[in-house]
This record gives structure tokens, C-alpha cells and sequence, in this order.
């Protein structure tokens, strides 16, 4: 008999239950193996269901043309965004009147001061007096809301503040 003969015949039966050993080990294995892989398909499967993407590659190639045309809009409404931003700065949309009697003898709140300023509180007041004798109509020039070459008068600087917005009193 030769040597491993020997040792074969006296180890018999540890080899055997070594090698039972690591064939349930393995078949455990395998298992658990299987059981890992059912999981990943169903989470691909919870992923990829929306429609007929085939793998990942092609879902990320999709995503980043989406994101390309979303930034592409973004910076579209960005630029009309200052546009308006321009246009709200220019336009007229700070408005106010003010009636007044500027005289004790003339009844009436005839006489008026009319604010007509930009988003910068540049402008316009236009103020009209009511006498006996007519009407007179001054314009001053606003710019910044006040008057750099004219002194304003006070019915003047209320309508200003009330365009403005710094006033909150109803005007008549």
C-alpha cells in the first residue's frame, strides 16, 4: 500500500465529512448567492420598469440630453428675465395723485400733483394750480425721487413719497 492509500483508509471518515462539510458550505453559499441576485433584478427591475431602457449607460445619456435642454431653457428665461427686469426698471408703474387746495380763497381740492416714476424713482411730477384767474401746469424733473434743479413743494414731495411707496395714506 502506498502512503496515501493508507492514510485514505485510516481518514476515511473525516475526509468524508470535510468534504460533506464543504459541499453544504458551498450549496449555503450558493443560496445566499442566489437570493442577492433575486434582489438586484427586482430593484433593476423597480428602476427600469418606466419604460424600454435596456441598462443603466442609456438611462444616463437620456438624462444628461434632458439636463443639456433644461439648461439650455434656464438660461433662455434667464435672459428674459432681464429683459423684463430692464423693461420694469424703465417703465412707468409708480403712480400718484394728490388733489390739494393750495389757496383759502378758491373752494375746492382743484389743484392736484401727479407722480409718474420708473423703478429707479426716476420721473415726472406734473402739478396743476387752480386760480380765479386759470389753470397753471408746472413739470419737474425726478430723478432718484427728488428734484435736482426745482424745488419741490409739499404736496409734490407727499405725491413722490406715496409712489413711491413710502407713504401707505390714502390719497384723495
Amino acid at each position: 500500500m502506498n502512503f496515501f492509500s493508507r492514510i485514505i483508509d485510516n481518514y476515511s471518515a473525516i475526509f468524508v465529512l470535510f468534504i460533506a462539510v464543504a459541499v453544504l458550505a458551498i450549496i449555503a453559499w450558493n443560496i445566499a448567492l442566489q437570493i442577492a441576485v433575486k434582489r438586484l433584478k427586482e430593484k433593476n427591475k423597480a428602476i427600469f420598469s418606466g419604460g424600454n431602457i435596456k441598462n443603466l449607460e442609456e438611462v444616463i445619456v437620456q438624462h444628461s440630453h434632458s439636463i443639456k435642454s433644461l439648461d439650455k431653457e434656464i438660461q433662455e428665461l434667464y435672459v428674459i428675465s432681464n429683459q423684463i427686469n430692464g423693461l420694469a426698471y424703465r417703465g412707468l408703474h409708480k403712480v400718484a395723485l394728490v388733489r390739494f387746495n393750495p389757496f383759502s380763497d378758491v373752494g375746492g381740492d382743484q389743484s392736484f400733483s401727479l407722480a409718474l416714476l420708473n423703478g429707479k424713482n426716476n420721473g415726472v411730477v406734473v402739478s396743476s394750480l387752480f386760480t380765479r384767474d386759470g389753470a397753471r401746469i408746472y413739470s419737474k424733473s425726478i430723478i432718484g425721487g427728488k428734484s435736482e434743479k426745482y424745488p419741490l413743494t409739499e404736496e409734490e414731495e407727499q405725491v413722490i413719497r406715496t409712489a413711491i411707496g413710502n407713504e401707505t395714506k390714502k390719497v384723495n
